[in-house]
């Protein structure tokens, strides 16, 4: 069956699917593209298609509660909600119901009105049920340095060796860049990330000698691939301690002790400019929606005049933010914006855009081998983060990936220069990348 085909309807037996059913379809247009199945065994729904199988009444409490999209998610991540099939296919299945009916699943006072009397005829209504552990609670000013670090510990310490059963061997957390066909098996994730590195490496004009500054060196594979391959000196900075420890470790291996440099440290604080070169890759989306024009301000005025910088970051075309479910699970205080907003605030610091190169599709390609990876090593991601974080990290890579397909989200390289009082950008006449 292609997913353009129209999935045939049996007879539903009266119960607690029915009424789930009734709520959800006309949120969808009219069409109800899965299958459910209630925790008093009543089903509705297509039979070919995927089916979700609402375990506990929790879950429509949680709904009614967290009405949409966070609701969902933690309901799906406590295991009050399941999907028996392909994940990704399901969610395929509602975004292309939506679009076809031109349906609107955000939520009206009708609709509000229409789940509490479903949750009460369901006997599902009580106190709200308490969020999973697995949830973000950070506290404080929002985007000081302290939240910050607490948010960027959220997501990044959950251990080098869970991020290790995702990522190549750079350690590479970013979207590659696919110079061959991503169908080829001979063409890696490794090869694809390496492809990414040299990219940005040429793009910034690194020469051996030149000083880089590279602001959320993650697990620092920018910060040595510069060192080792283009001969750079290089400063990486970043919040978390434990992507720190496990780049001194991998400097240390690599005798690179005289070229790289890893600190502790917040971007804000970064006190030793001029460089001649600056990167941030897929960080800019941490730094928050008021505090922006300080990051862009702080490349402006760590660049060199005639220095070149480049950021790596994701968009959102609609809606900016970070979405619900990231915002409270993965990226606490994340915040995207469209492309060219991103381009005004970097301008307004002062730097001169040169160059906008959109990488969407080679983000489904990255994402599809971190999953596949994820995935193989199910049991032990289990092992090591349990069931409720393995969860979330399935629904967070499954998400993902549909949304950079489906042109919601986006990811752009955006080349800049910090021109000279006399307006030289010290860019070659014929660009090499």
């Amino acid at each position: 069956m292609t997913l353009t085909d129209r999935p045939t309807r049996e007879p539903t037996r009266e119960g607690a699917a029915a009424g789930l059913a009734a709520l959800v379809t006309p949120l969808l247009g009219g069409t109800l593209p899965l299958r459910i199945r209630a925790w008093d065994g009543s089903t509705a729904g297509p039979t070919e298609a995927p089916t979700v199988v609402v375990r506990d009444p929790a879950a429509v409490r949680r709904l009614v509660y967290r009405p949409g999209e966070l609701g969902l998610a933690q309901a799906y991540v406590t295991g009050e909600i399941d999907v028996e099939g392909d994940l990704l296919d399901g969610l395929r299945r509602v975004w292309r119901a939506v679009r076809e009916n031109g349906a609107s699943p955000r939520l009206t006072p009708a609709t509000v009105v229409a789940g509490l009397r479903t949750a009460y005829g369901l006997g599902a209504l009580g106190r709200p049920p308490r969020p999973p552990a697995s949830q973000a609670r950070l506290r404080g000013r929002l985007h000081s340095p302290a939240r910050d670090r607490d948010a960027i510990s959220h997501h990044y310490d959950l251990s080098n060796d869970f991020y290790g059963l995702l990522l190549d061997e750079q350690m590479a957390y970013s979207c590659a860049y696919f110079t061959r066909d991503p169908d080829d098996p001979s063409y890696t994730i490794e090869d694809a990330q390496r492809d990414k590195l040299d990219l940005v490496c040429r793009k910034l004009g690194i020469r051996p000698g030149s000083r880089h500054l590279d602001i959320g060196c993650g697990w620092g594979s920018l910060s040595l691939h510069a060192a080792e391959h283009y001969g750079a000196r290089v400063t990486g900075v970043t919040i978390a301690a434990e992507q720190k420890a496990f780049v001194d470790a991998r400097i240390a291996e690599r005798g690179l002790q005289d070229r790289v440099e890893i600190r502790l440290q917040d971007y804000r604080d970064v006190p030793d400019g001029p460089y001649d070169t600056i990167s941030s890759i897929e960080m800019g989306e941490h730094v928050g929606r008021r505090t922006y024009p300080v990051f862009a301000e702080r490349i402006h005025r760590l660049l060199r005049p005639g220095g070149r910088a480049l950021v790596q970051q994701m968009s959102r075309t609609s809606r900016p933010g970070g979405g619900p479910f990231i915002e409270a699970f993965i990226a606490p205080d994340m915040h995207m914006r469209p492309v060219g907003e991103t381009v005004r605030l970097l301008e307004a610091a002062g730097l001169e855009v040169r160059d906008v190169h959109a990488l969407r599709e080679h983000y489904v390609w990255t994402v599809d081998r971190w999953y596949a990876r994820f995935e193989a090593s199910r049991d032990r991601v289990v092992a090591m983060v349990g069931e409720e974080v393995a969860r979330v990290w399935r629904l967070y890579l499954v998400g993902g990936a549909l949304a950079f397909e489906e042109g919601r989200m986006g990811v752009d390289q955006i080349l800049m220069v910090r021109p000279t009082r006399d307006g030289r950008s010290d860019l070659p006449r014929v660009r090499e990348a």
